[in-house]
Formats: C-alpha cells, structure tokens, sequence
C-alpha cells in the first residue's frame, strides 16, 4: 500500500508541473504560450512557457530570455522557482504591476522549468530527506545534462594558437564538430541545443542547487592539466555585472552574515565566480556564449538541492527580485537593424565592437542587441557581400539598450556577381593565343 501511494504521489507531481504551465495559460491566455522542446530518456515531454505580448512570434526589435532548471533533477528548487515565477508574472500583468507590463510587452521571455524530468522522478521518490547528493542528478542513461554538451573552448583556443582567428576562423559561432554527434548525448541535451540554436536568445539563466552563488563563463580553463583558473571571456566585464545584479539583490547570497552553505564562503566574493575558477568543464555556458549570440549565467539559488515544501515561500522571497533584475538586462547594451540600401533586412551580419574579440550575429530580420556595460563604443557591422560600416554607439546608465541602426550596400564585385547570376553570363575567357593577337594590333594601330 506504502508503494502504491508513492507512486500515485509521484504521478500527481510530475503532472503538478503541467497542471500548474496550463492554469497559467488558462489565466493569460494573450501573453502566454505553452510548447514542448523535446523528450527526455524515458519520454517526458520538455514543456516550456513563452511570456509575451505577442506569443508564438519573434518581433523584430524585442529580444528574447530564457531561464532553465533542473539540468540536475535532484536540484529541485529552480524548478520550484520557476513555476512560482510563471504565476507571478501572469497575477501581476492582471493587476496592472507596470513594471511587469514593461518586461512582457518589451521582452520575450521563455521558461523552462524541468529539463531533466527522469532525474527529478528519482530524487521525488525518495523524497527530501533521503535523496543525498547525487540521486537523480543525472539523465535516465547516466549523463550529467549540464556538462555534456561539446567543448568549442578547445576549439577555438586552438585556432587562436595556430593564429587562425579572423582569418580561417571566427572568434564566435563556433561550428560543433562532426565527432560530437557520434558521442554519448543524451536526449535532453540534443533538445537543449537544437532549442538553443533556433531561438535568437539574448541572455540566458540556468537555476541550479546546492550553494549560493552566481558563476560566470569561462567554466573552462585555458591551461591543461589546471583544475582552477581565473579564465575571462573578451566579454569579462558585462559577464561580472550581469553576475552581481542577480547576487547583490539576492536576499542571501551577499550577506556576511549568513550561513555557509558548504567550505567556501561566497558571499566574500559578492556571492559571484569565474566558474573555472571554482571548477573546470565545458558546459551549457561556455556553449551559449561560443555557439550562439546567448550570455548564459548559473545561479545556485539555495544551499539545499531538495529543500521541504514549507521551505519553498522564503525561497521565493529570496529569489524573487533577483529573477526580474536578471531578466530586466537583457535591455541593457546595445540593440538595432542592419539592413541594405532597399530596406530589408540582412540576416546573419556581424556585429564587431572595438576591443571586444567577441561578435555576435543578426537574427533572421537583420535585428541584433549587443549586451554592454555603459561607455562610447566603437561598432561595426559586416556581412558577406557587403562593404562594411562603422560607427561610434554611446550606451548609458539608464536601463534600455541605445538604438544603432546600420544601412550596409553591397560591393561592387558582389553587384557584378548577381549581375551575371541573374543574367547566366560567365565571365570571358579568351584563349592566350587570342588575347596576345590583340595586344600585337593594338600595338601596331597605337590604340
């Protein structure tokens, strides 16, 4: 009987989390959108939740955040988080809450709460009590989510040895290598990365457990053989700030005075770590940063993986203003169009700032934003068959990212090239014989 009522308990949990995505739905139907990345090892549908004005559609000029949990399906808090902030956002655009109204109208925001689904299966049955460290951290087919994704830090590191960054190789939108598709995998992951790779995600938020803390990229060191190493990304500094505004208005994780979750007391260190300083793998983060446009963060929202259910209000206290400032960054840098002299927009542009060795990409209608701290920065923005443009765009302290539209024209050799294309004519090609005949009569005639 003790069995049999665990298992119905389990099954009420695992449908509580759509339940709880449809009642949402249900309650804004206009700014809501549930839909599925995927399944996991053993079939559980990944469900997301999409919050915006305008749901189902990317609108040019809006970008897009994501926040996942439960890559380790033991660390249920996030999970928890995620649901509650779901409900929050949705009661709040009801009641009016301007500043809510602003994220959902100017942001499109899209929840992932359970990405390992089979993982949390384990550790719920066994409960908070009892579930240990690891029970459940790992995929149905024993695959840490979180870090099987592929190494592009050794990637690119090797080509910058080998001097081939700009020349061979650009410094972002790393291609993942062939091999990696012949390697353990797991499902969750591939869903992971064919979802991370088809939305244009701006900034992004991984909520995980077991300390407070807010790591940034690299979590890979440079150094072989070095288990722990200071190793800034080119975008080092937007990297910290973005870590500290969710720690600094995190309700713990600065406080002196609080708890020690473990051994290493982060709240000296503002509660925020260069993860490869803390400890080294290539994970979702450095492949967001190295493969797409996305600045990707974790935040380890509470010292307990599994906390109890009575727990759960204080947690969302201590996180709850953390989770909107997070969200609220992506407004910040710079966003705009690149287009061409016509009008239309030109996708897959890159946009260069000076000093930064790090691009990033136009989305499919020519529209990018640029993550910067406030300063004057010198941009450039190019593409293939285009004459590149420069300008300087000024990002001040206020929130709202500063609007810096490029109109890009094609090249002469590109114009001459559709000319030809449109037209089926080749480029003439005389025999030498011919064009030496030519040179010896215009020689004669003076001409």
């Amino acid at each position: 009987k003790q069995q049999l009522s665990k298992q119905s308990q389990l099954k009420v949990d695992l449908l509580a989390c759509w339940a709880l995505m449809k009642v949402v739905n249900e309650m804004c139907p206009n700014i809501t959108r549930i839909y599925n990345i995927g399944k996991s090892q053993s079939g559980l549908k990944l469900y997301a939740i999409e919050i915006s004005d305008n749901p189902g559609e990317h609108e040019v000029g809006e970008p897009e955040f994501r926040y996942t949990a439960g890559l380790h399906g033991n660390e249920v808090l996030g999970r928890e988080l995620l649901l509650l902030l779901m409900q929050f956002m949705c009661l709040e655009y009801l009641s009016g809450n301007q500043r809510i109204r602003h994220l959902v109208e100017e942001t499109r925001i899209h929840l992932l709460p359970s990405v390992n689904p089979d993982g949390y299966e384990k550790a719920f049955e066994v409960g908070s009590e009892l579930i240990g460290w690891s029970l459940g951290r790992w995929s149905n087919d024993g695959i840490d989510i979180h870090h099987n994704f592929p190494d592009l830090n050794a990637i690119l590191w090797a080509a910058e040895a080998k001097k081939w960054v700009p020349r061979k190789m650009f410094n972002h939108h790393v291609a993942i290598p062939d091999w990696y598709q012949s390697t353990n995998v797991a499902l969750e992951t591939r869903a992971l990365i064919a979802w991370i790779e088809k939305m244009p995600f701006v900034l992004g938020g991984n909520l995980q457990g077991g300390e407070l803390v807010v790591t940034f990229p690299y979590d890979r060191t440079r150094s072989q053989g070095v288990v722990r190493e200071q190793t800034p990304t080119p975008d080092d500094h937007i990297f910290r700030w973005l870590a500290f505004s969710y720690a600094s208005t995190h309700r713990l994780m600065t406080d002196a005075n609080r708890r020690v979750c473990h051994t290493q007391d982060f709240a000296k260190e503002d509660g925020t770590i260069n993860g490869a300083s803390w400890h080294t793998a290539a994970g979702m983060n450095d492949f967001s940063y190295l493969r797409t446009n996305c600045f990707e963060l974790s935040m380890y929202v509470g010292c307990d993986k599994f906390p109890h259910e009575s727990d759960l209000p204080e947690e969302w206290e201590n996180n709850r203003e953390s989770l909107l400032v997070f969200m609220e960054q992506v407004h910040r840098g710079i966003k705009g169009v690149v287009k061409d002299h016509q009008g239309r927009g030109i996708a897959n542009a890159i946009i260069s700032v000076e000093g930064i060795n790090h691009d990033i990409r136009t989305a499919a209608d020519g529209d990018y934003w640029r993550l910067l701290n406030p300063g004057e920065y010198r941009v450039t923005a190019r593409a293939e068959g285009y004459s590149l443009v420069s300008k300087k765009c000024e990002v001040g302290y206020e929130m709202g990212a500063t609007r810096c539209d490029f109109t890009i024209g094609r090249t002469n050799m590109s114009r001459i090239k559709e000319i030809m294309e449109k037209f089926k004519k080749q480029p003439i090609k005389l025999p030498m014989r011919q064009l030496a005949a030519r040179g010896s009569r215009r020689r004669r005639l003076g001409t």
